[in-house]
């Protein structure tokens, strides 16, 4: 289906769930940017809420997420009582008039914490934003899910959830400390839908240590059995150097490069085939799911959270690394759980990292997002194609993609290379890409 040109994947580069990325944040010499940007929020703007959890009550093997063991309770209690302070905060920075279109918990995991404190999250969200009618979504642990987080997602309003599946292959859950059988998985489901979740998305991956191609495959089909609405399937990034607890695995199998674009191809067939439509070069989602109509009208776009049909360019993050990300620059919180909660204990927002976007980032920025999300972009403002062609002529020669006018076209078998073109445009990549993971 797709031609593999190994030398066209040989660069690590970013998965451009920003731009500019997480590469380019900086200490911030203003402490008091985000109570800024949050005052500057034009009126009657959407906004989106993310809220970050940082702990899990098991840590997988594999995971590079900032997370913690969740294992004292008078730990959780100090981060949900900051994270209740952070609320207020920044609620008494927005107004009514700012309508909370979505909200999401993200971690971690989220369920790590008893579903009572969840409740009085939720409760403060409405207390301190305008909240009627938005779209609540949850990421879930499936290990730690009972039937008392089903009930309180169904009295929340929790629309969405998306469970961290990896893979159905019990071989390959010991290897990546990831233990979790199928019936707890449509236990976990069955609970769900029976609580009024009308979309669930498995998160899945390829290229694990220890998983084979029919390991992936055995995987998909079971998950389409189960039929989530939607689908993402990830390549797994092993970064054993800067990620400690990824040297617990045994690597002696893991898949190399081209095994890997063969996982991602079976992959991206095997779902498509199924039914489901594909959406950029690792999501997927049924055809009447909101996810793929937006996709079909040329409305997804790319936040830290991957692909999302999320059109407000204010999305504002609460909790220890939650970034925050207005059309002029890109916050993050402090990294540091401790430093975080004396702040907003404190009544002061702790956002010390982040960049600021300029117009030459806009412009490159909505190129990258065009070609990641629609595999096309009109490059007319960069002075037409001509200027990228000798970087371009890889791509071109091999038939992924087309210049004419100043507008790239990709074409079907560039799937597996987006984010390798979409470096092109990238200045900051212009020199070394170290800290990325491969392309595919």
């Amino acid at each position: 289906m797709w031609p593999y040109h190994p030398d066209l994947l040989a660069r690590p580069v970013p998965r451009y769930t920003s731009y500019p990325t997480a590469a380019e944040f900086q200490p911030l010499d203003d402490k008091t940017a985000l109570g800024k940007a949050l005052v500057a929020i034009p009126p009657n703007a959407d906004l989106s809420l993310y809220l970050h959890i940082p702990y899990c009550n098991e840590i997988c093997f594999y995971c590079a997420c900032n997370t913690g063991r969740a294992n004292k309770q008078k730990r959780l209690q100090a981060y949900i009582d900051a994270l209740l302070s952070e609320i207020r905060l920044i609620g008494e920075l927005v107004t009514s008039r700012h309508q909370v279109k979505r909200i999401a918990f993200g971690g971690g995991s989220p369920n790590a914490i008893a579903a009572d404190k969840f409740v009085h999250l939720i409760e403060a969200l409405k207390s301190s934003f305008n909240t009627t009618g938005s779209e609540i979504s949850v990421e879930l642990d499936p290990r730690d899910f009972s039937a008392e987080w089903a009930a309180t997602l169904g009295k929340t309003g929790v629309s969405h959830a998306s469970m961290g599946v990896q893979t159905f292959s019990p071989v390959v859950q010991e290897v990546i400390g990831r233990v979790q059988p199928y019936e707890m998985i449509v236990e976990a489901i069955e609970q769900l839908r029976a609580n009024g979740v009308q979309s669930i998305n498995f998160d899945m991956m390829y290229g694990l240590p220890g998983q084979t191609g029919s390991d992936l495959s055995d995987s998909l089909k079971t998950a389409i059995e189960l039929t989530p609405e939607r689908i993402a399937l990830f390549g797994y990034a092993h970064l054993p150097q800067r990620i400690a607890r990824q040297r617990q695995m045994d690597t002696s199998i893991m898949a190399n490069q081209a095994q890997r674009f063969a996982m991602a191809q079976m992959g991206y067939r095997t779902l498509v085939s199924a039914g489901y439509d594909a959406i950029g070069f690792d999501h997927f989602a049924l055809p009447d799911d909101p996810m793929a109509i937006a996709a079909r009208a040329g409305e997804i776009s790319r936040n830290f959270q991957g692909y999302t049909h999320d059109p407000s360019p204010y999305l504002i993050g609460m909790g220890a690394t939650a970034i925050s990300m207005f059309p002029d620059q890109i916050l993050q919180n402090d990294k540091n759980v401790g430093a975080w909660r004396e702040a907003v204990s404190d009544g002061r927002l702790s956002a010390n990292l982040g960049v600021a976007r300029t117009q030459d980032d806009a412009l490159y920025g909505r190129i990258i997002e065009d070609i990641l999300c629609r595999g096309e972009a009109d490059i007319g403002a960069l002075g037409g194609t001509k200027g990228y062609a000798g970087q371009l002529a890889p791509f071109e020669k091999r038939g992924l993609l087309k210049r004419n006018n100043g507008h790239i076209t990709c074409s079907d078998d560039a799937t597996p290379y987006l984010r390798s073109i979409a470096a092109v445009f990238d200045p900051y990549r212009a020199g070394a890409s170290s800290g990325f993971s491969g392309a595919i």
